[in-house]
């Protein structure tokens, strides 16, 4: 006999678990906890299967009986209901498993935190407050380009060109890394190119004159900072390497010996290993300083902890009491000053001073060359720019 309403309502808990049938397969199972529960037998493949309709009265009896019909259509085409909806319970559980949040925080751990400090400062600050807030509970295949652009657009209308540019940039590398773990199929980033304003490119401060470059050279002599610092100062121009590299330069890579800085790959931004050679006036600055800093780890450690590299800040303000703006002269702009300089008053070949950039230069069969590619050419060379720089404050005081 078919079920009714009222039937279904009257049916109260038993001490065990009964069953109530209304025809083709669908019954209603009741508990002693008195919870009904709308089920449907069929067989498949030969064998005999339930579905698990859902619960009375979220699901009715009228709901049930279409439900009850639907998914007999399916198994009289070929399809288990069973078996779709367990292939559809794991894909949620996937889903909800691969949070953005999840990958984010296992990519920054894997691939950022054992790089420097500032780097993951940096990254993680913009992973903070720009990404995660808006997107750590999405599943990662949920977020499609539509969305991640509204999120960039929100640090591009305050202004901050550069941060939306990097948060699309990070949000790139976080789903290359969910694809390569099987996690994610497409990233969304990838569809973005030139869906954010541009921002002017920004040029480090540079001080290319040669007359002017004396006179920075006079200033930064008659520095009388904190020793560190001063030694860090008048060592920048001398070896032009980016300012992070020098900040983190340690004693047990200086081979005095044989005047040479080796860089470690992983301190280096082209994850290369790099030699810098050291003229005599860079080798005189270290050994001076090395009586101030010769137990401590980094050569230029922090006021406050010789485990720490000076700051990022310091060579910068000493420039600024110096009197040079960030338009005129930046820690990075001795990069600038040796490269136009060596080039065109010194006529260096330009893949020597390129290597000594440690910027990527490859060789006219376009392999990369290695570090110690024409070492004794840019050793003459290092010495060479040194003298020059000597000649410059000489010729500024006996013009």
């Amino acid at each position: 006999m078919k079920l009714t309403a009222t039937k279904i309502n009257a049916a109260g808990a038993r001490d065990k678990v009964y069953r109530l049938f209304d025809g083709g397969g669908l019954y209603l199972e009741v508990t002693p906890a008195n919870t009904k529960t709308w089920k449907l037998k069929y067989r498949f493949a030969g064998k005999e299967k339930k579905y698990r309709i859902g619960r009375y009265p979220a699901v009715t009896l009228a709901n049930a009986r279409l439900e009850r019909e639907l998914l007999k259509d399916s198994v009289a085409n070929g399809i288990d209901p069973s078996l779709v909806k367990l292939t559809q319970k794991l894909e949620t559980q996937t889903a909800d498993s691969n949070l953005f949040s999840d990958i984010a925080n296992e990519w920054f751990d894997v691939k950022i935190k054992p790089q420097s400090a500032v780097h993951a400062k940096r990254t993680g600050s913009i992973l903070k407050n720009h990404l995660l807030p808006y997107l750590a509970d999405r599943p990662m295949v949920d977020v499609k380009p539509p969305e991640l652009l509204s999120v960039l657009r929100l640090a591009e209308g305050r202004g901050s060109i550069n941060t939306a540019h990097r948060a699309k940039q990070i949000a790139g590398q976080i789903y290359r890394y969910a694809i390569a773990s099987g996690r994610a199929e497409t990233d969304p980033s990838a569809h973005l190119k030139g869906a954010l304003v541009n921002e002017k490119p920004k040029h480090f401060g540079a001080i290319t004159d040669p007359a002017e470059v004396a006179k920075l050279l006079i200033a930064i002599d008659t520095y009388s900072g904190f020793p560190i610092v001063t030694a860090a100062l008048k060592i920048s121009p001398l070896l032009f390497q980016r300012p992070g590299e020098i900040r983190h330069m340690e004693w047990s890579e200086i081979d005095f010996d044989n005047a040479l800085w080796s860089i470690p790959a992983n301190k280096m931004k082209t994850k290369v290993d790099h030699l810098v050679p050291l003229s005599t006036q860079a080798l005189a600055v270290l050994r001076h300083i090395e009586q101030y800093t010769g137990r401590s780890r980094y050569v230029f450690p922090s006021a406050r902890s010789n485990d720490r590299a000076l700051s990022e800040n310091a060579v910068r303000v000493a420039l600024r009491i110096m009197g040079y703006t960030g338009e005129q002269m930046t820690a990075h702009g001795f990069r600038a000053m040796a490269r136009t300089l060596l080039d065109e008053v010194l006529e260096y070949r330009i893949d020597y001073i390129e290597q000594q950039l440690s910027h990527a230069v490859k060789d006219p069969n376009g392999r990369a060359y290695n570090r110690t590619k024409h070492l004794d050419r840019r050793r003459e060379m290092m010495q060479a720019w040194a003298d020059y720089l000597d000649e410059l404050k000489a010729s500024a005081f006996n013009p």
